[in-house]
């Protein structure tokens, strides 16, 4: 397969007034953190439309994910293929699958639309059964990658998954990253969180060849769950919308960063992105006008009494 240039793939017709369309397939996420509730807030949040296909569901917190139950690849498949029929997609996200079955159903859709740039999100799968994990890692490496266009990942992730016999001094770079990827046919590598002295993190964007872009932040102090899905899901969208590759990501590794500053921590466990912050009312929010208050009290919702 020849990938698609990403830097055109999301024009769309000039009498299209609406904004372009994201599948993006990944797991539902109840905490609302990660998975399609990420995919969907972050596509929506740039100005993309999202098609989301559900591949699973994560029995999870804000914590930690304590189980998942994966659907069945003819069910992922009939969701994609249904919806594709009536409405394009200008880019795939491809996030947790939840099986070797459902990267086979995906990569096959993704083969079927070779025109339509790929992303993929590889996450952490420490909390899965290493067994499990490694036969979806090596499904995705030998089905799914060579139809990828762009790979995004933490650096500690995509370092144990592709670069696992790695023996240097040092840790491998972004361009060392993007050089095992490009083995698998991945012309693109986003690699996210690269440590840096004084607690700063670089991410770039890394061809074996060339560094094209190079985004660093300062690390938080807060640990969050989200971040992975929200970045590239935002990046899909604002490259479906035309945006060329080295400048999406730019805008996307910026658009996370302020989902991060303005995170919150709706349970016990971590921080969540607020992927909606420009939403918020600015100034404090316990002044309110008198106009304020009184749509306040027209709209106060009465407590449920219902009885049984």
């Amino acid at each position: 397969m020849t990938n698609p240039d990403p830097t055109s793939a999301g024009t769309q017709d000039d009498d299209d007034a609406g904004p372009a369309c994201v599948m993006a397939f990944n797991a539902s996420d109840p905490s609302g953190a990660g998975g399609l509730a990420a995919d969907v807030t972050a596509i929506a949040s740039v100005g993309a439309h999202a098609l989301p296909v559900v591949t699973g569901a994560y029995a999870r917190d804000t914590a930690e994910i304590h189980d998942h139950f994966a659907f069945d690849e003819d069910a992922i498949g009939e969701q994609a293929r249904a919806i594709l029929e009536d409405t394009p997609a200008q880019v795939f996200k491809v996030g947790f699958l939840g099986s070797p079955e459902a990267v086979g159903t995906v990569a096959a859709i993704a083969a079927d639309y070779a025109d339509v740039p790929v992303i993929a999100y590889m996450p952490n799968l420490a909390w899965w059964d290493e067994s499990q994990a490694d036969l979806y890692l090596d499904a995705f490496r030998e089905l799914m990658l060579p139809q990828v266009t762009v790979l995004v990942g933490s650096h500690s992730t995509l370092w144990r998954w592709l670069l696992p016999d790695w023996s240097g001094d040092r840790s491998p770079g972004a361009r060392e990253i993007a050089k095992a990827a490009s083995d698998m046919g991945v012309p693109y590598t986003l690699v996210t969180g690269i440590p840096l002295p004084d607690q700063y993190l670089d991410n770039v964007l890394a061809t074996p060849q060339s560094v094209l872009g190079s985004e660093k932040f300062e690390r938080f102090e807060a640990v969050f769950s989200g971040a992975g899905d929200t970045l590239s899901a935002a990046l899909a969208a604002l490259v479906a919308s035309g945006t060329d590759l080295a400048a999406a990501t730019t805008e996307a590794l910026a658009y996370l960063d302020r989902c991060l500053d303005a995170g919150f921590r709706p349970g016990m466990g971590n921080v969540v992105p607020d992927r909606l912050f420009w939403a918020q009312p600015e100034g404090d929010p316990g002044e309110l006008t008198t106009e304020e208050a009184q749509a306040l009290q027209v709209l106060d919702m009465p407590a449920h009494d219902t009885k049984h």
